[in-house]
């Protein structure tokens, strides 16, 4: 059903695209948009090692949720800040991309845990973090990605 990647010699391991998604804190999900355009997004996402699932955290209404909801098939994909070799002016970059379905969380105390865990990324402030979830929680929507295929590869800029 998936497509095979090309250059089977720059594929990454699972080990190392699950690396990736646990250690970047945003990507890109696309959709199938209004009128069949393609619509993709930047957003923070959360990895989650126990399911393998990936979480994001959204308003309740909107392009994005309209999408979702007429289709479940979407993708994801993002890439860490790279690296230089010494001597090297080209970056080594490590880029993921996600094919899956996606559907809600229903489960609101699971929705309030998974918007907990998604701003540890970015902030180990706990105070701020159960302040924003009393002030916005009731509001929160989470939806989850579970991946269908996984792939990543090592390009080098040059």
């Amino acid at each position: 059903m998936f497509r095979e990647m090309v250059r089977k010699k720059q594929q990454l391991s699972d080990a190392e695209c699950v690396e990736v998604l646990r250690r970047e804190k945003r990507g890109v999900l696309s959709v199938l948009g209004d009128d069949g355009y393609p619509y993709g997004m930047p957003l923070n996402h959360w990895y989650c090692p126990e399911d393998g699932h990936i979480y994001f955290h959204s308003g309740s209404a909107g392009h994005k949720i309209d999408a979702m909801r007429r289709c479940d098939k979407v993708s994801f994909c993002l890439y860490d800040e790279g690296y230089r070799q010494e001597g090297e002016w080209a970056l080594h970059i490590k880029s993921v991309i996600v094919f899956g379905k996606v559907r809600m969380v229903e489960d609101h105390e699971r929705a309030i845990e998974i918007s907990r865990r998604l701003s540890y990324k970015f902030t180990d402030d706990t105070d701020y973090i159960e302040e924003e979830i009393r002030r916005s929680g009731a509001r929160v929507l989470c939806f989850e990605l579970i991946p269908e295929q996984i792939t990543g590869k090592l390009v080098k800029e040059s």
